[in-house]
C-alpha cells in the first residue's frame, strides 16, 4: 500500500473513524492511492495510524458501503474505480453489481398494470391496450444511487411479481424462476440530460448528464418478453465493447 499520512483530530466531536474515511476517500480521489492498489490488513493499518482496529474496520466499511473498496477473501481490500463498467452483454444490473462486489440494492417505486400503448405493443408484439406489467425501481450500488430502470413485462410472466421479490433480486432473475430463457435483445445505448423526476430519484441536479439504454428481450422460443428503458448517472457508469478488426 502507497504511504498515506492520516491526520486526526482526536478532540474534534466528529468521530475517529469519520475522520478517516473522509482522508482515505480523498487520497483515492487524488489518486494518492491508486485504484487497483490494495490496503494493508486492519492491524497494521491500526498501528500505522494510532488508532483501534475497530476504528480502521469502520472507516474501511464506510469506503466499501460507498463503493470504493471491495473486500477480496483471501486477497484482501482493493481499491476500486467507483465508475460502473458494464460490458455490452445479456445481463442484468443487479447481476453485474453483486458480481463485482458492489453490493446492488434496490427501492421499489411502482409495480402496476397498464395498457400496451401503440410503441410498447408494437415493441412487444402485442394488441394496443393489451395489459402488461410497468415495474419502476431505484438501483444502487453500495449506498449511490446508480440507475432508473423501467421496465413493462408481457403480464402472465410477470402476475406474481411483488415488490419484496424485486427489492431483493434482479428481473431477469425472476424471470428465469418463471421458465423464461433469455436468448437475444436488441438495445440502444444513448445519452440525455436528466429530467426533473428522474434527477430526484438519483439525487442529481436538473440536467445532470445520464446514460441510457432501452432494451427489447426474447426468450429462446423468439417471443419478446420485456421492454427495458432504463438511465444511469453518466458520472458513475459507462458502456464498455470489444471491438475486433475484421
Amino acid at each position: 500500500m502507497p504511504e498515506l499520512v492520516v491526520r486526526l483530530n482526536r478532540v474534534s466531536p466528529v468521530p475517529l473513524y469519520h475522520q478517516l474515511a473522509d482522508q482515505l476517500k480523498g487520497a483515492i480521489a487524488d489518486g494518492v492511492l491508486p485504484k487497483g492498489s490494495f490496503l494493508g490488513n486492519e492491524l497494521a493499518l491500526a498501528e500505522r495510524w494510532q488508532v483501534s482496529r475497530p476504528t480502521v474496520r469502520r472507516a474501511i466499511q464506510d469506503l466499501v458501503d460507498d463503493g470504493l473498496l471491495v473486500r477480496k477473501r483471501g486477497v484482501g481490500t482493493q481499491i476500486v474505480n467507483d465508475q460502473v463498467r458494464r460490458p455490452v452483454a445479456l445481463s442484468s444490473l443487479y447481476d453485474d453489481l453483486a458480481e463485482s462486489g458492489r453490493r446492488p440494492s434496490t427501492d421499489v417505486l411502482l409495480l402496476e398494470r397498464v395498457g400496451a400503448d401503440a410503441d410498447l405493443a408494437a415493441a412487444l408484439g402485442v394488441a394496443v391496450g393489451e395489459q402488461v406489467v410497468h415495474v419502476e425501481r431505484c438501483r444502487y450500488a453500495g449506498r449511490r444511487r446508480l440507475a432508473l430502470l423501467r421496465n413493462w413485462i408481457v403480464a402472465d410472466l410477470a402476475a406474481d411479481l411483488t415488490p419484496e421479490s424485486l427489492a431483493r433480486h434482479g428481473l431477469y432473475e425472476l424471470l428465469r424462476e418463471r421458465g423464461v430463457r433469455p436468448h437475444f435483445a436488441n438495445q440502444r445505448i444513448g445519452a440525455k440530460a436528466a429530467t426533473a423526476n428522474e434527477a430526484e430519484v438519483l439525487g442529481l441536479a436538473v440536467g445532470a448528464p445520464l446514460v441510457t439504454m432501452r432494451r427489447v428481450l426474447q426468450d429462446d422460443t423468439g417471443r419478446r418478453v420485456e421492454v427495458g428503458d432504463h438511465v444511469y448517472d453518466a458520472e458513475h457508469y459507462s458502456v464498455e465493447v470489444n471491438v475486433v478488426a475484421g
